[in-house]
């Protein structure tokens, strides 16, 4: 029997540790099961090179709660630990078993040790009153097993025990504040988070709860793509079938595996974050991997898994690590490479899945200029006619038509093909192609374009009449006289606020509407900026400004004007503004009401 002090620092490292020591009280059953799965790899390691005589038997770590007891109890049929060796790793904290264990046999191991006994192991200590470990060393005549006591204090008891079997059982004494833990549900919830795909069997309440040999751990050669399918829904059980996938498999110069699946990310970005797992060794670490990967690649799903990760990740250490940089420079290049592949090996395949990967594609372009210059070779364009086109491709099918007077592209988008359909159709009469920029990154996307692209400018398909919308040197002569045009703007003055509409009076062709709402392009591009915090925050509360253009060659112009009264002219002119708000969704309220009963009274 003996007794004594652990050999810390200080005085005050256990309130430390069960108060700063992890940012969450739950990780102290990741730790301990990860250290109980480490005991049974170094008992695999030591019988492949001879050194264990002992029968291996069936390796496992099993979970057990005893309510009435109010205990938690860690058990596992692996190296076990002698009197000497508890000394060593659990009474002088912080000393690594695993890494001196690593560094001993590091031309035999597998590399596939998970913990560190020490700071590891004393995390039990948040949740517990009192911490018992019942250990038995695999080693033949040093075999006498030992029961060690601690407190929470830094007074120990270590005593002989009767344990017959090899291995450790590591038994919590749970205290009043975390009663939750005795509960099974809890438990069996915090297993499948952290323990699923741990390389030993983890039991509970007689179950094998984990997969041992998940598919990121097999080499690619020996997957089909039905495995690599059914992994998916074993991480995402309620979601569509991925479109498809990379293998990560590094072992130089640093030490990397996993999948990542390209999900149905349709037009939506903010619910599809936080999917992909980040493993140490088959430790779930977290499913937050900014600072392990580029920003947008947190869109992606699945899995990575490095033992060049800690398994207690600070942000400060991600910012900072080299090899973690290393890490996320290999998934970009990866990820460029999976879909320039696609691309250019079945562009036919590519187009089909334009539509879910296109946000992912943009927003990468946008954050991560290295994937841009990657991602410029297959980022496709799509008009309103669901046809596809590079940037080269798209330049040259607009060029004959499409250059304004100063010889600059002028690419025409729409928003909203419904919404905006008269503009389209308006523009596409003219011969124009027109564009489908409708995505939740395209307002930022265009902006972009512009800065990238030489010579090129984006107009949306509202922001103008077609006429207008590339300038060239054509001159249109109005059918009204100055002073009649004068009389007209006055008139269409008195039916739209003034700060609000800037009235413009164009000589469109007879055919075109009588008049329109456009939205001035660089005004909107402001707006919608500022509402998805791209800077300008000063304009999200600012009125939209917009165009009131009046067709002075429409026959209703001359009719407005020939009309006898004030109010008539009034009328009819509101009338024909009124569709224009109309066909821009501006007409609401009060105001469609009145337009209403103005069209009925008309009618009658």
């Amino acid at each position: 029997m003996s007794a004594g002090k652990i050999n810390v620092q200080t005085e005050n490292i256990f309130p430390i540790i069960k108060k700063f020591l992890y940012s969450d009280h739950e990780i102290f059953l990741r730790e301990l099961v990860a250290n109980a799965v480490d005991a049974s790899g170094k008992l695999k390691t030591l019988t492949s090179i001879g050194e264990n005589k002992t029968e291996l038997g069936d390796l496992f770590v099993e979970v057990i709660i005893d309510k009435e007891a109010k205990t938690l109890t860690i058990r596992d049929r692996g190296i076990g630990m002698t009197t000497d060796e508890v000394e060593k790793y659990i009474n002088q904290i912080a000393f690594s078993g695993a890494e001196e264990f690593v560094n001993k046999y590091k031309d035999q191991t597998e590399g596939n040790l998970i913990g560190k006994f020490g700071l590891g192991f004393y995390s039990s200590f948040m949740v517990s009153d009192k911490v018992e470990i019942y250990s038995r060393s695999f080693k033949a005549g040093e075999n006498e097993a030992i029961r060690w006591t601690c407190d929470g204090s830094p007074e120990y008891n270590m005593v002989a025990d009767s344990k017959a079997d090899r291995g450790t059982d590591i038994v919590l004494h749970i205290n009043e504040d975390s009663a939750e833990f005795l509960e099974e549900a809890r438990i069996k919830n915090l297993l499948d988070k952290y323990c699923r795909f741990l390389p030993v069997n983890v039991r509970f309440a007689g179950n094998d709860i984990n997969n041992t040999s998940p598919a990121w751990v097999k080499k690619p050669s020996e997957l089909t793509h039905e495995d690599y399918l059914a992994f998916y829904k074993e991480l995402y059980p309620m979601s569509e079938d991925p479109l498809f996938y990379i293998h990560l498999n590094v072992d130089f110069p640093f030490s990397l595996t996993g999948i990542l699946y390209f999900p149905r990310l349709k037009r939506s970005m903010e619910v599809q974050r936080n999917k992909i797992q980040l493993y140490c060794r088959q430790v779930f670490v977290t499913d937050s991997v900014e600072g392990i990967v580029p920003e947008f690649l947190t869109l992606l799903h699945g899995v990575i898994d490095s033992p060049d990760i800690p398994l207690n990740v600070s942000r400060s250490y991600l910012q900072s690590d080299g090899n973690v940089k290393k890490i996320s420079n290999h998934i970009l290049k990866k990820v460029s490479d999976k879909l320039e592949e696609i691309f250019k090996e079945n562009r036919t395949d590519f187009e089909a899945k334009w539509d879910d990967i296109g946000v992912f594609i943009k927003y990468g372009m946008l954050s991560e200029e290295k994937f841009y210059d990657r991602a410029k070779n297959f980022c496709l364009l799509k008009n309103t006619d669901s046809k596809y086109y590079t940037f080269p491709e798209y330049a040259e099918l607009i060029k004959p038509n499409q250059e304004d007077k100063e010889n600059k592209l002028i690419n025409i988008y729409t928003s909203n093909a419904e919404e905006q359909h008269a503009f389209v159709e308006a523009a596409k009469n003219k011969g124009y192609d027109v564009l489908q920029m409708d995505g939740s990154v395209d307002s930022h996307f265009v902006n972009f374009l512009e800065y990238k692209l030489e010579n090129n400018s984006f107009v949306r398909v509202d922001s103008d009449t077609a006429d207008n919308l590339i300038r060239k040197d054509e001159k249109r002569v109005s059918v009204l006289s100055d002073d009649e045009q004068a009389q007209l703007k006055s008139l269409a003055e008195t039916v739209v606020n003034k700060e609000q509409y800037m009235i413009n009076l164009e000589p469109m062709s007879e055919n075109d509407a009588p008049a329109m709402i456009t939205r001035p392009e660089f005004m909107r591009r402001m707006k919608e900026m500022s509402s998805t915090g791209g800077g300008y925050e000063f304009m999200a509360n600012m009125a939209e400004q917009f165009n009131l253009v009046i067709n002075t060659n429409h026959p209703l112009m001359k009719k407005v004007l020939s009309t006898e009264t004030d109010e008539q002219k009034q009328a009819v002119l509101r009338q024909a503004v009124d569709l224009a708000m109309l066909a821009q969704g501006l007409l609401k309220g009060e105001a469609l009401t009145g337009f209403i009963k103005r069209s009925v009274d008309m009618i009658k």
